[in-house]
């Protein structure tokens, strides 16, 4: 190739790429992907209004530049794409030439993810916000006040969002991102409750530590139960290893990865189901009532979760955990659960208690029984985690029950709390034998002599 071609050709290639470079410009643009693991985001010309206006404002320059990272930023999937609105809708209002809100719902998340949002709906996670009518409830909005329970229960359960004029939403009620939040188009729920806002991270929605925001704490310590297992552990040393961003249909258990998360075990796939977003789909108990029960259809459930549990488990190691966990449910039910329950019921029904909700004693000591001490331990023995269901739970059932609980019956109901303690599994404290006693002593003295 001579001179005169070699110039002519890079001029028309120069050429090409300012054209392309104007169209790009006027269409939206593309930046250069920086490495193979980097997304490349498409931005168009209406997000890259709103873009700009942000950043040049500095307002939400962060969640712009999480955007930039995402999925829907590879697709073009941008700010309108997600916040535009019809002018009929309740929280709509005009925004830059643009008629937009600031909720994202599950409906308008549906138009693109409407199995996911099908599922989610038909979820417990989507009716979390029902929790408004319960002891929780009035835990919080009366007997701490309303500003505790908005900043603190609805956070993780949800509340009804309501709109003031102008499209505005009422400080009161938002910000909300709670699992069952009730949104201004009738939806229930929040999307960005696990796969927070603007990355949308499948990854991130995928580790515990997303499920620990809400599942810890003294009443419900899914997470601190999780870390103990030997599932957390195995989790937290090889989480490098877990595939948390491959796609819904290339993350099934024992195959794409080995260690259990929260969202394997009851969202995962296997051979034999796919990914759900209905959370209690594999669950055969309830473990937060007074007294669990066994749900709906909890044969099916079970079958689905024992799916997960083969994945990596031998089938006869699934039936005999299962098998402990039923055993310690039925022992909580039967021993503590059900007799305390039945003792508040006589009590409220024979007009010894008052209608009001914990102005007396022993509603706090019942209420702490079962809500907190007697969800750890069942909770414990769902995700073997021995402490939580020893030490955290039976032994605190166990001790409030008997030093608490019974004397405080005892006070109001002398008959009722003799015919619980007459029942078989409390016979130990009518006293042990003397054989029973020698036995014990001695054990203790060999195990803890110097």
């Amino acid at each position: 190739m001579n001179t005169k071609d070699f110039n002519l050709m890079k001029y028309f290639t120069g050429a090409l790429s300012l054209i392309l470079f104007i169209a790009l410009t006027i269409v939206g643009y593309v930046e250069v992907r920086a490495s193979k693991d980097e997304v490349r985001p498409y931005i168009s010309s209406a997000n890259k209004k709103c873009i700009d206006c942000h950043i040049k404002k500095d307002v939400g320059e962060g969640q712009v530049n999480d955007w930039k990272h995402s999925r829907h930023a590879e697709k073009g999937i941008g700010c309108i794409e997600c916040h535009k609105a019809d002018a009929k809708d309740a929280d709509a209002y005009k925004h830059e030439g643009f008629i937009v809100a600031t909720i994202v719902s599950p409906k308008d998340c549906s138009k693109c993810h409407e199995e996911e949002a099908k599922e989610f709906q038909a979820s417990h996670h989507a009716q979390a916000a029902k929790f408004i009518g319960s002891l929780d409830n009035i835990l919080g909005n009366i007997v701490e006040g309303p500003a505790a329970a908005n900043s603190g229960c609805r956070q993780c359960h949800g509340s009804e969002v309501k709109v003031l004029a102008g499209g505005k939403l009422d400080p009161a009620t938002w910000p909300n991102t709670g699992v069952g939040r009730v949104n201004p188009d009738g939806s229930k729920g929040s999307c960005t409750a696990c796969h927070m806002r603007h990355s949308f991270s499948r990854a991130q929605a995928r580790q515990p530590e997303n499920c620990g925001r809400c599942h810890m704490g003294p009443d419900h310590p899914q997470m601190e139960i999780y870390t103990e297992s030997k599932h957390g552990i195995l989790y937290n040393a090889n989480k490098d290893r877990m595939n948390l961003n491959n796609p819904k249909d290339k993350w099934i258990a024992g195959r794409d990865y080995l260690y259990p998360t929260c969202s394997s075990c009851h969202m995962g796939a296997t051979d034999q189901q796919p990914t759900t977003h209905d959370v209690g789909k594999r669950i055969s108990w309830t473990l937060r009532p007074v007294i669990s029960t066994k749900l709906e259809n909890w044969e099916e459930r079970r079958k689905d979760m024992k799916a997960v549990c083969t994945s990596c488990h031998a089938p006869e190691y699934v039936d005999n955990f299962y098998a402990q966990f039923d055993a310690g449910v039925n022992l909580y039910n039967e021993k503590f659960g059900r007799p305390a329950k039945e003792a508040m019921d006589k009590l409220r029904a024979d007009g010894k208690l008052t209608a009001t909700p914990f102005d007396e004693n022993i509603e706090w000591t019942f209420y702490e029984l079962w809500h907190h001490e007697g969800r750890r331990a069942r909770h414990g023995l769902s995700m073997m985690g021995p402490d939580f269901t020893q030490w955290h739970g039976f032994y605190e059932v166990a001790k409030h029950f008997y030093t608490k609980f019974i004397p405080e019956l005892k006070e109001l109901e002398p008959k009722l709390a003799s015919k619980i303690l007459a029942m078989e599994e409390h016979r130990w404290k009518k006293g042990l034998s003397k054989e029973d006693i020698a036995k014990t002593l001695e054990f203790y003295k060999e195990r803890y002599k110097q």
